[in-house]
C-alpha cells in the first residue's frame, strides 16, 4: 500500500540527531520518511546533486523544513542554501509545508527586523541570511505554517495534531464529493423529468387521461378502500359517481340522508352485521371530482372503516 512520503529538510551536522528522530516517528506513524543521507533520493550524472534533491520534492507529498542557527550548504546557482532552495521548490509544487525554527533563531529574528540594514553581528544564527529567508516566508500569503521547537518532542506533538487534522479534513472532503455526486445525480434526474414533462405536455397531450388513470390506481383512497373491500385487482376513481358505482358493486349504499353528504357515508347490511366506510367530503373538489392527493400528505381519517354485530337479534 502506498504511503504518503515526507521529505525532511535541513542542515545535516547540527540537526543530525533531530533528522534521525523524525525519521522513526514518521516511519512508526505509517508515513515514508525521505532523507538524501539515506539514499531515499536517486542521483544520476546529468545535474548537480542539488538539483536531484529539488526534483525528488514533485514526488513528495509532505516538507518538513527544521531551520537552526546554520546556513549551511550553499547553492551553487542561487544566493541561498540548499535547505532554502528546497522550502521554494516544495513551495512552488504548492507541497504542504511544516517550517520548524529553533526558538532561538525565531526570537532574535525581532533583533533582526530592528537591525537588518545594519552591519551588526547576530548571537544565533552564523549567516544573516537565515534571518533574510524567514522574512521571506512569513510574507508568503499561503503555506507558512511556522512553529518554534525547543526539543524534537515539540516538533512531533505539533505534527501529531497537524497530520491528525489533515486526515479529518480529507475524510470531510470525501463527503462532499459524495454529496456533489448526489447533487449532479438528482440534476440529471431533474433534467430528465423535465424532459419527460415537456414530451407529455406538447407531444403527448392526447395522453392526459392515461396520466391521470395512473395517477388515481396509486391515489391514497383507492388502496384504503382496495384494503378495506378485500379488492385483489386494480382500479381507479375519478369522482364521487365512480365511486358511488364501485360501492354499489359492492353492496354499499351512499346514506343520502346524510347533512350535505358530508362526510360521505357508505353501509353495506348483511344478517346481523353492518359495514360502513365513510369518506371526507374534502377529497372532492366542488365538481365532485377526486382531488390528486400525495401519500405523504394522506390523512387516516379521511377514510375509516368500521363493523357492528347486531347483537338483539341473536336468539337466547
Amino acid at each position: 500500500m502506498a504511503r504518503p512520503r515526507v521529505f525532511i529538510s535541513s542542515t545535516f551536522y547540527d540537526l543530525k540527531q533531530t533528522r534521525v528522530d523524525l525519521d522513526l516517528f514518521l516511519d512508526q506513524l505509517g508515513y515514508e520518511p525521505v532523507r538524501n543521507e539515506e539514499g531515499d533520493i536517486p542521483y544520476g550524472k546529468e545535474d548537480a546533486l542539488e538539483e536531484y534533491c529539488y526534483k525528488e520534492i514533485k514526488s513528495i507529498d509532505i516538507l518538513i523544513s527544521i531551520i537552526g542557527g546554520r546556513f549551511g550548504s550553499e547553492s551553487k546557482k542561487h544566493d541561498s542554501s540548499v535547505s532554502q532552495m528546497e522550502i521554494r521548490a516544495a513551495l512552488a509544487e504548492n507541497k504542504q509545508v511544516y517550517l520548524f525554527i529553533d526558538k532561538n533563531v525565531l526570537s532574535e529574528y525581532e533583533t533582526y527586523l530592528l537591525n537588518k540594514d545594519s552591519e551588526i553581528k547576530f548571537r544565533y544564527v552564523d549567516d544573516k541570511r537565515i534571518y533574510n529567508f524567514i522574512e521571506e516566508v512569513k510574507l508568503l500569503r499561503a503555506n507558512n505554517n511556522i512553529k518554534g521547537f525547543d526539543t524534537v518532542s515539540d516538533i512531533t506533538r505539533y505534527l501529531k495534531e497537524q497530520l491528525a487534522g489533515l486526515f479529518q479534513r480529507f475524510l470531510q472532503e470525501q463527503t462532499r464529493v459524495k454529496e456533489v455526486n448526489l447533487i449532479k445525480g438528482l440534476e440529471k434526474t431533474a433534467q430528465t423529468l423535465n424532459r419527460l414533462v415537456n414530451y407529455l405536455s406538447d407531444e403527448n397531450k392526447d395522453q392526459a387521461e392515461e396520466i391521470n388513470r395512473i395517477l388515481m390506481i396509486s391515489h391514497p383512497l383507492t388502496e384504503s378502500v382496495k384494503n378495506y373491500m378485500n379488492v385483489k385487482y386494480n382500479f381507479y376513481i375519478e369522482g364521487l359517481d365512480d365511486l358511488t358505482a364501485f360501492m354499489k358493486a359492492y353492496s354499499y349504499s351512499l346514506q343520502e340522508d346524510e347533512p350535505f353528504f358530508d362526510p360521505y357515508v357508505f353501509i353495506r347490511e348483511s344478517s346481523n352485521t353492518k359495514h360502513t366506510i365513510t369518506i371526507s367530503s374534502d377529497l372532492f373538489d366542488d365538481e365532485k371530482r377526486l382531488k390528486f392527493c400525495k401519500k405523504t400528505d394522506w390523512n387516516v381519517d379521511w377514510c375509516t372503516y368500521s363493523v357492528e354485530d347486531d347483537e338483539d337479534d341473536l336468539p337466547f
